[in-house]
């Protein structure tokens, strides 16, 4: 007998072990919240800007029907040329009627116009699916109307995000949204812009996507100075 069957033989005759039981995931989280004080919205919706800012992302509280004209102000003062979009997201209209100068529609195969998608697209704006106020995170589901690229390529992304879809932690979104029902083909978790860091643990912004995030809070409990009604 080989050396090779000695160790495979032993291998099949030593006794079984036991199956590990599956980590109790919803246990432990219901452990954190009874030691904890309950979560607010608005505790929520000040840890995630805190983390955010953190990661080097920008927030700008809006209003539900404020956030075009404040996007078309942003654009102008960070010298937006061309803003790509969902021709067929929910956003769409609002965003044409803004008058928004430089609207491009994502409306062709990437290969029919990659150079220009690559090279002349200032910014991107994409919606999101919610929050992780724990981490200071996008959750972004790409489809057809908005595909990966318009949240990877453009040098500045600006994404929409409720403020009532912001969650404590991923564990809560998933269970919110009922992630195991239904899943993209690829979903996205975004803190900040694009980030890497080399062999010496040098962290540096932008090196393979977007250089900035602006994520425009939607809220209506905000007034038009972005402060909370009745302060």
């Amino acid at each position: 007998m080989s050396a090779r069957d000695n160790i495979l033989q032993r291998l099949r005759a030593a006794p079984q072990g036991r199956v590990p039981l599956a980590p109790a995931v919803p246990a432990f989280y219901d452990a954190i919240r009874a030691a904890t004080p309950a979560s607010t919205r608005a505790a929520r919706i000040e840890l995630f800007c805190e983390k955010m800012a953190f990661w080097h992302g920008e927030v700008v509280r809006v209003t539900h029907d404020n956030w075009p004209q404040k996007l078309r102000e942003i654009c102008a003062a960070k010298g937006v040329r061309s803003l790509l979009y969902g021709e067929a997201s929910a956003h769409a209209e609002a965003l044409k009627a803004a008058g928004i100068a430089g609207l491009k529609p994502y409306d062709r195969p990437v290969g029919e116009w990659k150079k220009e998608l690559f090279d002349d697209t200032d910014a991107g704006l994409t919606s999101t699916r919610g929050g992780i106020a724990e981490t200071g995170t996008l959750i972004i589901w790409p489809d057809a109307n908005e595909p990966r690229l318009m949240s990877l390529v453009p040098p500045i992304h600006f994404a929409l995000l409720d403020a009532d879809q912001l969650h404590d932690t991923l564990f809560d979104a998933m269970c919110a949204q009922r992630w195991s029902e239904s899943m993209p083909t690829n979903a996205l978790l975004v803190s900040g812009p694009s980030k890497t860091a080399d062999i010496q643990v040098t962290l540096a912004y932008g090196a393979h996507g977007p250089k900035e995030l602006v994520v425009l809070l939607l809220d209506n409990e905000v007034n038009e100075r972005g402060t909370r009604k009745g302060q």
